[in-house]
Order: structure tokens, then sequence, then C-alpha cells
């Protein structure tokens, strides 16, 4: 299953690449992400807090990163909490300067289900893209954008 979708921010590629290639700075700008650990440019932990308070740790490592177009993580998904219900997870993050000003932004999430979760698919799918429109909005306002 892959989502994508993109948005057109203010700021310009450079200063969008700073924020999206850097993990350290998820916790400012990715959807349920209050904080992130043992973050190097290689791999990172990030702590998501749920709706109802829970805290869950998901691990990632970069794939690739071609500065300052485009970079792809994977999601750690092999004996974590996750593990039920993804087989695989990328994120994949790419920058297009705008002829008027600002960045083109696309967020792609790539999902390969596993168990019940193969049988939602609808589910999957719409949870999915909450979590890349909230990841742009958030990149929007960290990035000073109002529209």
């Amino acid at each position: 299953m892959v989502v994508r979708r993109e948005r057109v921010v203010a700021a310009g590629p450079g200063e969008v690449w700073r924020v999206v290639s850097d993990p350290r700075r998820l916790a400012a700008w990715w959807p349920g992400v209050s904080r992130v650990e043992e973050a190097s440019s290689e791999a990172w932990t990030t702590v998501l807090v749920s709706p109802t308070g829970k805290s869950v740790r998901a691990d990632y490592s970069l794939v690739e990163a071609d500065e300052p177009q485009r970079v792809l993580w994977r999601h750690e998904v092999q004996e974590s909490p996750f593990e039920r219900l993804l087989k695989e997870s990328t994120t994949e993050i790419a920058l297009a300067p705008e002829a008027e000003g600002g960045t083109r932004v696309r967020v792609t999430l790539e999902q390969r289900p596993r168990g019940w979760a193969r049988f939602s698919p609808f589910q999957l799918r719409a949870a999915a893209g909450r979590q890349a429109d909230g990841a742009l909005e958030g990149l929007a306002e960290l990035l000073g954008d109002d529209g």
C-alpha cells in the first residue's frame, strides 16, 4: 500500500532539507512523536504518544539521502509492537523548488501489511493518509507557513 501527499511550503529547499533530513527534529513536526532518542545520521528511535497517552518506541534507519532532494527511511518493524501489523514500512520525503518560491514537499508512506491488517486496507490507508497530512501540516507550521 502506498500513500502520497504533497504540499508547497513557503521555505526554500535548503531550509526544508535541514529539517526533514535531521531525525532529531522529528518531534517538532511529525505527528505523534514526543521525542527522539539515540539519534545518529544512520538510525534513531522515536517515542510516540497515542491520543490516550500511551507511549511506544519505534526504531528507524536511514536507507538513502540525496541532498537536498530526497530522504528515505525504514521503520524497523521486526521485534516491535508494529510487527503484528506490518511486514515492512518506509517513508520517503522528496523536495522540489517551486518556480514562484517555496518548496514542494511530497511524503510517501509505503507499507506492507501483515495479519489482520491485510484485511483492513481502508483503515491502514486512512491512518497513513492522516499521518502524511499531519506531517506536511506540522512541517509547514514549523517553517512559518500559515497557509
